[in-house]
């Protein structure tokens, strides 16, 4: 498979205000896409496009919607297709966590994270599904997690709803295999953004050192450009990951959740 010619794209960026999202947009802005940003953020989001049109002279949409909304994918494209916008891209990226025990949860919260992290993920791809493979040189990237790997007591929501997501990223991928659609789960470890401030943990990270936004995008991009691009890839923290498929299940889980109870109290 040909590389991707990202100067004839338009992408779709969700949660694209801040973290990963934001320098998803800034580094296919840099291989000249097009781009419609998505978040609730307005201002965030317009300060965002002003400095990629100037700098990179790209197209860029702002739409500010909470995608944890019912029927977002649909809705949305069909706005943007309204306005003359036909996206070839897909960046799945909106989402957010809580690092505390399930019995302490708010049970509205866990609602709007499985809304947003799971259910606008699967809508947005399905919305987004046709045109991107009729688009010929298209792409869907989903932001998973190294979490998706194993359980993750104290995140077990937040995890769980990774593990959705990079299996049925996978899945897609097997799916459209032949198809010129090129699907990415990307599985970051421990990473500096906003993540640990709504999750209510800064030292949340399991052992593992954090890696920068821009070192994590630079590995997901690369890895979509592979001839033969894998379904997911581990952008850091790939022992943890690793150590889930060799140790017993039991020990994982009992680690794991030593390693969060600690960092809790940390």
């Amino acid at each position: 498979m040909r590389r991707i010619d990202y100067r004839h794209q338009t992408v779709i960026v969700t949660g694209a205000s801040s973290g990963l999202g934001a320098e998803f947009a800034r580094q296919l802005a840099a291989r000249r896409s097009n781009l419609v940003l998505v978040a609730r953020r307005a201002d965030r989001l317009q300060n965002l496009a002003d400095d990629l049109t100037r700098t990179h002279g790209v197209t860029v949409t702002v739409v500010a919607r909470d995608l944890g909304l019912p029927d977002a994918g649909r809705t949305l494209r069909a706005e943007l297709e309204s306005r003359g916008i036909h996206a070839t891209g897909l960046v799945n990226n909106a989402g957010f966590g809580s690092h505390d025990p399930f019995r302490d949860e708010n049970p509205e919260r866990l609602q709007s994270m499985i809304a947003l992290n799971v259910a606008a993920l699967v809508d947005l791809s399905h919305a987004y599904i046709d045109p991107l493979t009729s688009a010929g040189n298209g792409f869907l990237i989903n932001v998973a997690s190294i979490l998706g790997y194993q359980p993750t007591p104290y995140l077990s929501v937040y995890g769980a709803t990774k593990a959705f997501v990079l299996s049925f990223t996978e899945s897609l991928w097997e799916e459209t295999r032949g198809t010129g659609l090129r699907v990415l789960a990307v599985c970051p470890g421990a990473v500096e953004t906003e993540f640990y401030d709504a999750a209510g943990s800064q030292s949340a990270d399991y052992g593992s050192k954090r890696a920068t936004v821009d070192h994590v995008v630079k590995t997901a991009l690369d890895t979509l450009d592979r001839r033969s691009a894998p379904p997911s890839v581990i952008t850091n923290g790939r022992p943890l990951a690793l150590a889930s498929k060799v140790l017993p299940r039991r020990l994982v889980v009992s680690a794991m959740g030593w390693m969060a109870r600690r960092a809790m109290h940390a």
